[in-house]
Order: structure tokens, then C-alpha cells, then sequence
């Protein structure tokens, strides 16, 4: 396209034409900026709301809504994955059905993945010590359980209980936070290392795409391990000093730490999105 220059006098307008070369150079001078995928803005923006951040210590308000906006609008054909990959069928010659992870990115600060889930698919109920973790719904439906603790309380066997449970060492008291279920597009879910349901239970309603962001990630020499669990009803066990109304003891549970995960079978498989540039 032309450059052109309009000049204005008394008798009318005058058209000057630029030279050719400006013309070229003021084309140069205009190239378009770079267009960044939603994975790098995601990866960008980790790297901000994280810097200074770390075990047990929780991105300020605004800078933990900033990464939320940003995971809101996240799509699953950003991440690479589309619904008809084999990750989201199931084998039935598997006795569980088989979850798929891809590890994006991981350092100190924080760590982002992807979990695909076949229908039924379940991730146990698990912890997240001292992490902020956000968690958003690519696509399909799943429900989501979680819990954080209420209290520290020695445990006594109840009469309708089941005395052997009480043998075992981790059985404590808590309190539902989220029992229902999702479908994408939906708000990414938060939790934080003491509140916003800090263990929590995914299962694959349909076939379905889970992105997660942690901060900082699961580390076993710095004591961030992952710890799964069983819950008990209410019922099942008693407690000194705990007292809970007939009409609200669905929304407290027993959780006892488990070793043995019969029920979780987990593949990895190479991330083929869309690279992370680390500047």
C-alpha cells in the first residue's frame, strides 16, 4: 500500500508521492510482533506469580487471580490433544482404567502437566503439602471431592466402625470442601496448602484433560511428597471432643493414609504441544 502525503492549499489538494525506498522501509518497520501460544503466556506467567514464592507461601491475591485468567481461556487444541487420541479411550484388557501423564515444564518454582483421563478414570484422593495448585478442565466432564483438615483428633473405634482401621497410624478428621461435578468450559479450580481443598479426588465422569500448575511441585527431599488416602464416613469412627449434627455429617469425613494404590495405574507420555521458550 502507498504512502502518501497530503499537502492543503487555497486553489485545492496536492498529492506528493514518498520515494520508493521510504515506502519499503516503512513496510519493514511495521512487521507484526510475535504471536505467543497460550502454553508460553501460561509459562510466562507462572514464572512471574512464582518468583518469589515457595513452600506454605501463597501468591498474592491479584497475582493468583492473573494466572487463573489465564488458564480460564485455555483450550485442549492448545496444549496439542484432541478428544479422539487413544490417551482418552479405554483398554478393557486393563484392570483399571489407565491415565495418561505429559510433563510440560518443571523447576524449583513450579511445575505444569497434563493428565488425560479415559472415561471412569480416577486420580485417588491425594495431598498437596504446602503447594498452590491450580487445575483446569480441558475438556469433557469429571467429579471433583475434596477435602482439608478439621482439627487434630485422637481417634476411638466406633460401634458400627471397624476396629482394625483404627491400627493403622494417619486416620484424622475432615471437612468437605468440593463434592461436585464439572464440565468444560469452566472456571479453573485453586487450592492452597490449607485451604480451597487441599487433598483432593478426580474422576473421570467422560473421557476427559486436566491441566495443572503447581507451586512449588512435589519434591520428597524438601518434604513435599504425595500422600494418598482413604475416606471413611463420619460414622465409622469417634473422636474426644468432636461433636457433629446428625444433618451435617455428610460434609466431615475420616481420612487414613494409604501405601498400596491397587486402583491407579499411570502412564507417561511425551508433551508434542506447542514449545516453551525459557528466557
Amino acid at each position: 500500500m502507498g504512502v502518501e502525503t497530503a499537502l492543503a492549499d487555497r486553489k485545492g489538494k496536492v498529492y506528493c508521492e514518498l520515494p520508493k525506498e521510504t515506502n519499503s522501509r516503512s513496510k519493514r518497520n511495521r512487521r507484526r510482533p510475535r504471536k505467543v501460544s497460550p502454553v508460553q503466556k501460561l509459562f510466562d506467567t507462572c514464572k512471574e506469580v512464582f518468583s518469589s514464592c515457595g513452600a506454605g507461601i501463597v501468591p498474592p491475591p491479584r497475582d493468583v487471580e492473573k494466572l487463573a485468567s489465564v488458564l480460564n481461556t485455555m483450550r485442549l487444541e492448545d496444549v496439542g490433544l484432541n478428544p479422539g487420541m487413544p490417551y482418552f479411550r479405554t483398554d478393557f484388557l486393563d484392570k483399571v482404567p489407565k491415565i495418561t501423564y505429559m510433563h510440560v515444564y518443571e523447576c524449583d518454582k513450579f511445575s505444569i502437566g497434563i493428565f488425560c483421563l479415559p472415561p471412569s478414570g480416577v486420580i485417588p484422593l491425594h495431598n498437596h503439602p504446602g503447594m498452590t495448585v491450580f487445575s483446569k478442565l480441558l475438556f469433557g466432564s469429571m467429579h471433583i471431592k475434596s477435602y482439608d483438615w478439621e482439627g487434630d483428633f485422637s481417634i476411638n473405634p466406633a460401634p458400627n466402625g471397624n476396629p482394625s482401621q483404627v491400627q493403622q497410624p494417619g486416620v484424622r478428621l475432615a471437612k468437605v470442601k468440593v463434592d461436585a461435578d464439572f464440565t468444560a468450559p469452566c472456571n479453573s479450580s485453586i487450592l492452597y496448602p490449607a485451604a480451597g481443598g487441599n487433598m483432593h479426588r478426580f474422576t473421570a465422569l467422560t473421557a476427559c484433560a486436566v491441566l495443572d500448575v503447581l507451586g512449588p511441585p512435589y519434591s520428597y527431599p524438601e518434604d513435599r511428597d504425595c500422600t494418598y488416602y482413604f475416606d471413611f464416613p463420619f460414622a465409622n469412627f469417634s473422636a474426644d471432643g468432636v461433636s457433629v449434627l446428625e444433618g451435617e455429617r455428610e460434609g466431615y469425613a475420616w481420612l487414613q493414609e494409604r501405601d498400596k494404590l491397587e486402583d491407579f495405574a499411570v502412564d507417561g507420555a511425551t508433551y508434542n504441544g506447542p514449545k516453551i521458550v525459557k528466557l
